[in-house]
């Protein structure tokens, strides 16, 4: 077998460590463990041998091959012992000094041309590198937990690294099975900053009182279809490691407001409630199973009042048709009756500012998110604003639940909470690629492949459409003139232009 690197050494024996030798030994490489705890790199090996062990049981891995590979892990305890090595992959603790230790001493070990690799997720590679008399061999390689199931593996070059080295690492990723992107020696590179959007704004949301943890979870699972919600996500990562990251590229970027991290989970921090592993965080998990309230059923009104809606709704033509079929009475003057249920559709506006610049009865008036089609939803979500009725909201919600659709109703909210999140995401990775922290193709694959959206970020803001986008973005930061609102010039562009977000210019 033609292997990128025929000897790679990896350092540290953790859950990081172990997946990536075990890449490397499926990949062809004869594989170098080291670790500084005693017995850490023998405990490593045995436990890449039961998971060849289990391939076997299942069919996966004949007897033979399960053997070959076994025999291409060895512990080491020296330094000396890596001088064969063509490739070192540090995966020790994510400390900038360790590091450069690290790689200091085994650039006066290994030979000239080994390349010297970190799997580090949040520090800069042009750092480590620093402390290396050739960092021209150094570059980041970052791969995900756990590494045998995350296809992806970020490849960054730091300011100095050799395009070879780069070329190599991503060759040798491919052999291991897995997708190489490759990105600028940025905060967070790829994953981690496209990632901000979500939890962040989440985490904005919920600090405004408008819905609870769960009920935010919720919205995203049903109405925009991510697997697991921000705060599921936060607990099952733990904020022992969330919210230093969240702070850490905050900080990297200049106190840039697209980052900006929460309160919350500092607090949540403090208290030691960081989630699964503490058996408490945005959730409780007693034996392990997320514990949430169950949503309360839908009010039963005796009678429901006619509906009158906005002209200027979103989507106003299928918000009617939604209405008739579940048989309200619709009014179709050019005002709304006394005692009519008035609904309005924006988008990155709230309700309040609807109501107030429609000169409507705000009482009366209820919110309805209708940015996504609502035959590809599993769920509606309706916003009051302060001065809605009781009576009023019970009724709107009666109403959207009649065909059994599941109802979520928030407090006033500009972009409700979808847009809000969505609109984050696609901003945040659009101005990703007005940096060229990468390319876009490279962008939709590591997102996909490394948080499992339903679809890229670019992918998901050419689906809502661009001007919508536009349209939220440029709404919220008039409700709430905050510049984290406010649209990165590639999405700006490509909304005005009507170009697809994934479009390049001609070098």
């Amino acid at each position: 077998m033609n292997v990128n690197f025929s000897k790679t050494a990896v350092i540290g024996a953790g859950a990081m460590g172990r997946g990536i030798a075990q890449m490397a030994a499926q990949a062809g490489s004869e594989v170098f463990l080291m670790d500084s705890l005693p017995g850490a790199a023998e405990r490593g090996i045995a436990s890449l041998s039961e998971q060849w062990d289990k391939l076997h049981a299942k069919g996966k891995l004949d007897a033979q091959a399960r053997d070959a590979l076994v025999a291409r892990v060895r512990a080491v305890t020296s330094m000396e012992e890596l001088v064969g090595c063509d490739l070192v992959v540090e995966a020790i603790i994510e400390d900038l000094e360790a590091k450069r230790q690290l790689f200091r001493t085994l650039e006066s070990v290994v030979a000239p041309a080994t390349v010297l690799a970190t799997n580090t997720s949040s520090l800069s590679v042009t750092a480590i590198a620093k402390a290396l008399a050739h960092p021209e061999r150094c570059a980041g390689f970052h791969f995900f937990n756990p590494v045998p199931l995350m296809k992806v593996v970020e490849v960054i070059a730091g300011f100095k690294t050799s395009a070879e080295v780069c070329g190599r690492l991503a060759g040798f990723a491919e052999q291991m099975g897995h997708k190489a992107v490759r990105a600028q020696d940025t905060p967070g590179f790829i994953v981690n900053h496209a990632g901000r959007g979500y939890g962040t704004e989440a985490l904005r949301i919920a600090g405004e009182g408008v819905a609870d943890f769960a009920t935010i979870d919720r919205i995203l699972k049903d109405q925009a279809g991510f697997r697991l919600g921000p705060f599921e996500l936060l607990d099952l990562t733990g904020l022992d490691v969330s919210h230093p990251v969240m702070e850490s590229i905050y900080h990297q970027y200049y106190e840039e407001p697209r980052f900006r991290p929460s309160v919350i989970t500092a607090q949540r921090l403090a208290a030691g409630a960081l989630g699964r592993k503490t058996g408490e965080g945005f959730y409780r998990y007693p034996d392990g199973t997320q514990q949430a309230a169950e949503e309360p059923p839908a009010p039963k009104p005796e009678v429901l009042p006619g509906v009158w809606i906005s002209p200027r709704a979103a989507r106003r033509a299928e918000l009617i048709k939604l209405v008739h079929d579940l048989g309200a009475q619709i009014e179709t003057g050019a005002t709304p009756s006394t005692t009519a249920l008035i609904l309005v559709a924006p988008l990155g506006f709230d309700v309040t500012t609807v109501a107030a610049v429609e000169r409507l009865d705000a009482t009366r008036t209820v919110g309805i998110d209708m940015m996504i089609d609502d035959a590809a939803t599993r769920r509606r979500v309706l916003a009051t604003n302060p001065a809605t009725r009781v009576d009023i909201r019970d009724a709107a919600h009666a109403l959207f639940a009649r065909d059994g659709k599941a109802v979520s109703v928030i407090r006033d909210s500009g972009g409700f909470v979808t847009q809000r999140v969505v609109a984050a995401i696609v901003n945040i990775a659009a101005d990703m690629c007005q940096q060229e922290v990468c390319s876009p193709a490279d962008l939709e694959t590591a997102v996909t492949r490394g948080l499992g959206y339903p679809q890229g970020p670019l992918a998901m803001g050419n689906l809502y459409g661009p001007t919508n986008m536009l349209e939220v973005l440029f709404n919220l930061q008039t409700v709430y003139g905050d510049p984290r609102y406010r649209p990165s010039p590639w999405l700006r562009r490509r909304g005005a232009l009507g170009l697809s977000l994934m479009h390049e210019e001609e070098a």
